[in-house]
């Protein structure tokens, strides 16, 4: 309990499994029964902690992942992460040892490159990229005799092929046309190398847009990313994507709070000048922490105490002042909400994306890694306190359950771990 509180002093993300195991959930039922996850942990898992992640999706089952570069990939093996691990990227020959070493699968970005694993002279496990129109790695579909000589390659073991789809709205006919064009390149790939007489490797092609979108495939693998975060909007009528739960939410302290003049300066440069007088809060958080400067001078805002609380001045490197003149009983050490919800009211990555002229996936990938990131255990909780006060009322009728909530924003969460 002691180390709960700690790892919360400043500023952290709290990471919710019972909206990841939903989330994992409502994709599944979209996907044939044979058709495997292989969740994006790339970027710290979107900037949610890839370590806790994936520990969590063990947990569950889940065996296959992938990540954008080896190092993502060493760091995962380091922490005991289980099944297979698949590097999106591009990997330096330099590195091709840590591939050996680390149990690690590499994608062929082309042939050039397959020729160069090739050359290690140790076998390699290889899921070959294919480019079906988004120009950026990938053996291009068109190039037969190219994507033949990577699975002639005698150094290299192919468990996989795959593609990517690069138009996202599922809604503008010219994108649902060019999603079409790429499966079919794709399939057109796939009974090329079956023709030769080649045994098809595993496929996949879907994120978490194909998930929802293209999910009838007959592919062995998906791959979600934000979806499985809950951090996804796209306009599909009649999906169930309003299922998903956003896993992530951020908190932070309240450092300071005191009573400023009209005419007061706040914060840099000037940026604020109390109109009247007024109370503020200094956040503990602040743009080094992940939080867009963007949200300066009052377009963004946080959550105090389940009300909205607007950015005065220019966001800080490690702090952030907020106006609370109309929130009753603020005091240091309470805790503001960033992301997520507090009350009725909700603050979420893609209201913060609006706010900041970017997109929702910019904003949870480049999180700080100096934000703790702690594991609910709310959802079982609730599990183990009904089945605990069942036997303890048998025992002693007088017995109540415990009703605290772990996610009180005026003070810490009792039932939170770090990882």
């Amino acid at each position: 309990m002691k180390d709960a509180f700690l790892n919360k002093g400043r500023a952290w993300i709290e990471l919710d499994i019972g909206c990841l195991r939903n989330n994992v959930d409502v994709i599944k039922k979209l996907l044939p029964d044979d058709c495997e996850l292989m969740p994006s942990v790339k970027a710290n898992a979107h900037g949610h902690g890839a370590v806790e992640i994936c520990r969590e999706l063990n947990n569950i089952g889940i065996r296959a992942f992938c990540v954008a570069s080896v190092l993502e990939g060493v760091e995962l093996r380091k922490k005991h992460i289980k099944g297979d691990i698949l590097i999106l990227g591009y990997t330096h020959p330099d590195h091709f040892s840590l591939l050996k070493r680390y149990d690690l699968i590499q994608t062929v970005v082309d042939c050039e490159y397959a020729e160069k694993l090739n050359m290690y002279g140790k076998k390699l496990t290889v899921h070959v990229k294919i480019d079906t129109g988004m120009n950026r790695l990938g053996e291009s579909s068109d190039n037969e005799k190219g994507i033949l000589r990577i699975l002639d390659c005698k150094n290299l073991k192919v468990t996989g092929i795959y593609s990517h789809f690069s138009a996202q709205n599922n809604g503008d006919i010219a994108h649902r046309a060019f999603t079409q064009e790429q499966l079919e390149k794709f399939k057109h790939v796939l009974t090329m190398i079956e023709d030769y007489g080649y045994k098809k490797p595993k496929t996949h092609l879907q994120g978490s847009f194909g998930v929802f979108s293209v999910h009838d495939l007959d592919c062995d693998y998906a791959r979600p990313g934000m979806a499985l975060y809950g951090v996804y909007k796209n306009v599909i009528p009649g999906s169930c994507e309003k299922e998903l739960r956003p896993v992530l939410s951020i908190k932070a302290r309240i450092a300071a709070v005191k009573t400023i003049r009209a005419g007061d300066a706040v914060g840099y440069e000037l940026a604020f000048i109390a109109p009247r007088d007024m109370k503020i809060a200094s956040l503990s958080i602040g743009y080094a922490d992940g939080l867009p400067r963007a949200l300066s001078c009052g377009k963004g805002r946080v959550l105090v105490a389940g009300a909205y609380a607007p950015i005065l001045g220019n966001i800080c490197m490690d702090q952030t002042i907020i106006d609370v003149t109309d929130i009753e009983n603020v005091k240091q050490d309470d805790i503001a909400m960033i992301i997520g919800k507090d009350g009725e009211a909700e603050i979420s990555a893609y209201d913060i994306a609006e706010q900041a002229g970017t997109i929702p996936n910019e904003i949870v990938g480049r999180l700080s890694s100096r934000l703790n990131r702690c594991v609910s255990n709310h959802h079982l909780q609730i599990i183990k306190r009904s089945s605990s006060f069942a036997w303890n009322k048998a025992l002693n009728s007088s017995a109540e359950p415990e009703t605290k909530s772990v996610f009180d924003t005026r003070n810490a969460c009792a039932g939170v771990r770090k990882i």
